[in-house]
């Protein structure tokens, strides 16, 4: 079944990214991925995901569905047919939407998993915390909006940021038959980032010693997308091999 490009409103988009030692991103890739590497170090990082008015292409606003989504992900390169190309590994998704489970790999790519999220925002704060159904994964992360990116060693300045993951845009997500991977890609005409100062972070994830040894997983910066239009487009699946 051929499956269905998707339009959308990121409602918030919340970036909280790490500087990873690029053996230990390694050890989490499957073999058609390598790390992308940003001054000597892979980037890693959680996507925190609302999305409104999401629908096929062809259907009106009115039909469009909103949820909260995460989603844990390594910045990889890959060789195709016309050279290097770089974007984004996915480990595991998860939602808080029925309809998203269970659509996630059947009617569009990407195999989620069932989390509960609380949510607050003010306009000066943000707080965004999850915990996964199967009991593997919590985020707790408290931002700010801010005026420019501050102590980050990946990105000399929001416009470098920015950059760096507009050219992310195709991510590729694990499966649970293991053979393939998922793909989608982002786009949007009106890509616009905030920079965000990070209160707190805790991901159990990224503080999982067997994943990340000590001191090879360090938080390094947290950027902002909010009300932009944007449209899912399904790739062909990657095998993982």
């Amino acid at each position: 079944m051929r499956q269905p490009r998707l339009s959308s409103v990121i409602e918030r988009r919340l970036l909280v990214n790490y500087r990873v030692a690029p053996d230990a991103a390694a050890r989490l890739l499957p073999g058609a991925l390598r790390p992308q590497l940003v001054h000597g170090y892979a980037v890693a990082g959680i996507c925190l995901l609302r999305v409104g008015r999401v629908r096929p292409s062809w259907a009106p606003e009115a039909f469009g569905l909103r949820s909260e989504n995460a989603a844990h992900r390594i910045a990889v390169e890959w060789d195709g047919p016309d050279g290097v190309e770089t974007g984004v590994y996915i480990p595991r998704r998860d939602t808080a939407s029925r309809i998203n489970a269970w659509a996630g790999g059947r009617l569009f790519p990407g195999e989620h998993g069932r989390a509960d999220f609380e949510v607050r925002e003010t306009p000066g704060q943000m707080r965004v915390a999850l915990e996964t159904r199967d009991g593997d994964t919590r985020v707790d992360v408290t931002v700010e909006p801010s005026d420019e990116l501050r102590g980050s060693e990946l990105f000399a300045d929001l416009a470098e940021a920015s950059r760096f993951f507009q050219r992310g845009a195709k991510g590729f997500s694990a499966t649970g038959s293991g053979h393939h991977l998922d793909g989608m890609e982002l786009r949007t005409d009106a890509w616009q980032v905030e920079a965000a100062q990070v209160h707190s972070a805790a991901s159990s994830f990224f503080e999982d010693p067997d994943r990340f040894p000590s001191g090879s997983a360090t938080l390094d910066c947290a950027l902002l997308m909010r009300g932009v239009p944007a449209h899912w487009q399904p790739l062909p699946a990657m095998a993982s091999g």
